[in-house]
C-alpha cells in the first residue's frame, strides 16, 4: 500500500549535516550526556536500561498514539506498547492472552466472548474493565478517521466488569488478529487530545513527543505484567542517510537501513536482518477495459486490454526471475515470494511458481500472441504492451519496475514504467498494473486482495468458489482449523488465484528489514515483520537487554 507522507525529522543536503542536526536533538533531551560505549545506550550514558532507535519519518503517527485512528492498528500494524491489547500473536501466528484471560466463539461464528483480567489499570489510576474494552471496539468501529477495518462488528457489549461480547454481522474469525493490535482506551476517556496525551495500561507510557523529531517512552511502573528490561525507549524519525550518520557517530543504538546502505556497516554495529512478510508484487487486472468500479464512494476505470488474457498473466508469473530481481534490486536482501503471506500457516504451496521462460513463451504462443518485427507480441491487433505504475518517491519500487520491464521484454511483452504520485496511481489502480507493497501478520490481507468485494481486489477478479472458500475460512470458530480453506481459495484444483489459475498477481519478494545494532545490545527474537519499516521492530523492546 502507499506510504503516507510525514513531516521529515531533518531536511539537510548531506549526511554530515544530518548528523549534526540529530546530535542537537539528542543532547537537548538527554541533558548533554553522550553515551557511545557498548552497552551504555546512545543517549543515556551510564543508563544501560535505555535504547535509542531510528525509524523512517513515515513511522511517526500523524494523529499521535490514538487507536481510534491508526496507532497500532493502521496500515502498518504493530503492538501499541502504550496500550494493552486483548490478545497478542506469537511467532508462529498463534494467539496468547494479554488483557483477555479466556475467549470463545459461538457455533455460528457471530459472537466472541472475552473474559478480562482484573489486575490491569490505566495510567490515570482507574481499573481496566470489560466496559473499556467494549467502548474501545465500538469507538474504533465508529471512527471515520480509523484505518482499522471493523465493518464486521455490529457492537461490543460489556455484560459485567469482566465479560465483553463482540457481536458480528458476519462470521469473521480473522478479527482476532485485529484485536491483537487494537490498544484499549478508558471508557469515556478518548478526547480530541488523546493522541498527544494517551492513557493506557501497556508496558510503556508516553514521556515526551517532539513532533517531527522524536518520541520518548518510559516503562509503566503500574504495568500488570513482567517489568520491562528496557526502561526508556527513544525513537527518532529520520531519512536513511541521517540514520546511517547517526549510527556512525554512535548516537543511536539501533538504526534502520536498507539494501542500498547495508554494505556501509558502521564500526561497533552488527547488521540485523529481520525476515518479513513485507511483500512486493504487481496487480494484474483480469477483466476487459471499459467498465468502472466504485470504491469508497469514488468511481474508477476498470480493466486492461492485455492483462485481461489469463495466458498473459500466467506467462508473466512463469517468465519472471524473482531471484534475479532480488539480486539486482535488493542486493540480495530479500526472499523470493509467491504470495502476500508466504510461510504463514495459511499460505498455499500452490502459489509457488518457479521461473520457466520456455513455458511462459509457449503459453503466449498458444494463446495467439505473436511477435512482430520489433519483438513485441500482438494479438488481434492489440500489442502486448501496458503501463506499469509505481510510486515516484520510492527508489526500490522504481528499480523493481525497471527490472521487471527488462525481463518481460524477453517474452515479447513491452512494459512502460510510469512513476507517479499515489493520488495519480489510485486513478489507475483497477485498470493498470501497479507495483504494490503489502504484508501483514494476518490472513486479512489475503481476503482483501482476493475476495470479490475486497478493498484490495485490484485485479477485479470475481469468483464465487473462491469467495466460498474465504467465507468458510472466516466462519470457522477455531482459527487454526481455518487454514485449509485459505489455501483452497488460492487453488482448489479448478478455481483460485494461483499462477496455474487466475494468476491475478505476480509476486516477487519479501523485503528484508535491516537494522544496524550496536555491539552489546541483544534484540529479542522477532516475529516476521509486516509491511512498514519501524514500530514492528520494537514490539518486544521490553525484552531487549544490554
Amino acid at each position: 500500500m502507499a506510504n503516507l507522507s510525514r513531516r521529515s525529522f531533518v531536511r539537510v543536503a548531506g549526511v554530515s549535516a544530518a548528523a549534526l542536526g540529530f546530535g542537537g536533538v539528542l543532547s537537548a533531551c538527554a541533558g548533554g550526556q553522550e553515551g557511545t560505549e557498548s552497552g551504555s545506550g546512545a543517549v543515556g550514558g551510564e543508563h544501560a536500561s535505555q535504547v535509542t532507535v531510528s525509524m523512517p519519518a513515515s513511522s511517526e503517527p500523524a494523529a499521535g498514539f490514538d487507536p481510534f485512528v491508526s496507532w497500532g492498528c493502521g496500515e502498518h500494524v504493530h503492538e501499541p506498547l502504550i496500550q494493552s491489547t486483548l490478545l497478542k500473536t506469537t511467532a508462529d501466528m498463534g494467539f496468547e492472552n494479554d488483557l483477555a484471560t479466556a475467549y470463545e466463539c459461538s457455533d455460528d461464528g457471530l459472537t466472541w466472548t472475552f473474559t478480562i483480567r482484573t489486575d490491569a489499570k490505566f495510567t490515570n489510576g482507574n481499573a481496566l474493565t470489560a466496559r473499556d474494552v467494549a467502548y474501545t471496539i465500538n469507538g474504533v468501529a465508529a471512527s471515520e478517521a480509523s484505518e482499522c477495518d471493523l465493518t464486521m462488528v455490529d457492537k461490543a457489549v460489556a455484560t459485567d466488569d469482566v465479560t465483553c461480547e463482540v457481536h458480528l454481522n458476519k462470521p469473521f474469525n480473522a478479527l482476532l488478529y485485529t484485536l491483537a493490535v487494537i490498544g484499549i482506551v478508558p471508557d469515556g476517556g478518548h478526547g480530541a487530545d488523546y493522541g498527544s496525551n494517551p492513557v493506557g495500561s501497556g508496558r510503556y507510557v508516553l514521556e515526551q513527543w517532539d513532533r517531527g523529531q522524536q518520541v520518548i517512552l518510559r516503562a509503566n511502573p503500574d504495568y500488570y505484567g513482567e517489568k520491562p528490561n528496557i526502561e526508556r525507549v527513544v525513537v527518532v524519525f529520520m531519512e536513511e542517510d541521517a540514520s546511517l550518520a547517526a549510527a556512525r557517530s554512535g548516537q543511536v543504538d539501533v538504526a534502520y537501513t536498507s539494501a542500498t546502505f547495508a554494505s556501509q556497516q558502521p564500526a561497533g554495529y552488527d547488521l540485523l536482518n529481520c525476515a518479513s512478510v513485507d511483500s512486493r508484487g504487481i496487480s494484474l487486472p483480469a477483466v476487459a477495459p471499459g467498465g468502472t468500479k466504485v470504491q469508497t464512494g469514488e468511481t474508477y476505470p476498470m480493466g486492461n486490454a492485455v492483462t485481461q488474457d489469463v495466458a498473459v498473466r500466467r506467462a508473466i508469473n512463469y517468465g519472471v526471475d524473482r531471484q534475479a530481481l532480488i539480486d539486482h534490486v535488493l542486493n540480495g536482501f530479500g526472499e523470493v515470494a509467491y504470495s502476500v503471506g508466504d510461510n504463514m500457516p495459511w499460505s498455499s504451496p500452490d502459489m509457488r511458481c518457479e521461473t520457466d521462460v520456455a513455458r511462459a513463451k509457449s503459453l503466449l504462443d498458444e494463446a495467439g500472441w505473436t511477435a512482430g518485427a520489433d519483438g513485441t507480441r500482438a494479438k488481434d491487433g492489440v500489442p502486448a504492451a501496458f503501463d506499469l505504475y509505481y510510486s515516484a518517491s520510492d527508489t526500490v519500487r522504481q528499480a523493481i519496475a525497471m527490472e521487471f520491464a527488462n525481463q518481460m521484454s524477453e517474452l515479447g511483452i513491452k512494459v512502460n514504467p510510469k512513476g507517479a504520485s499515489w493520488d495519480d496511481i489510485y486513478q489507475h489502480q483497477f485498470s493498470d498494473p501497479v507495483v504494490w507493497g503489502w504484508g501483514s501478520n494476518s490472513p486479512i490481507e489475503t481476503y482483501n486482495l482476493t475476495y470479490s468485494t475486497g478493498n484490495g481486489n485490484y485485479a477485479c477478479y470475481e469468483n464465487a468458489a473462491v469467495d466460498a472458500h474465504l467465507d468458510a475460512a472466516l466462519a470457522n470458530p477455531v482459527v487454526a482449523d481455518s487454514y485449509d480453506e485459505w489455501k483452497l481459495a488460492m487453488w482448489d484444483g479448478e478455481n483460485g488465484v494461483a499462477p496455474q489459475g487466475a494468476a491475478t498477481w505476480v509476486w516477487f519478494a519479501n523485503v528484508d528489514h535491516l537494522y544496524f545494532v550496536a555491539d552489546g545490545l541483544q534484540v529479542a527474537q522477532q516475529k516476521p515483520h509486516p509491511h512498514g519499516h519501524g514500530w514492528s521492530l520494537v514490539n518486544n523492546v521490553d525484552q531487549w537487554s544490554w
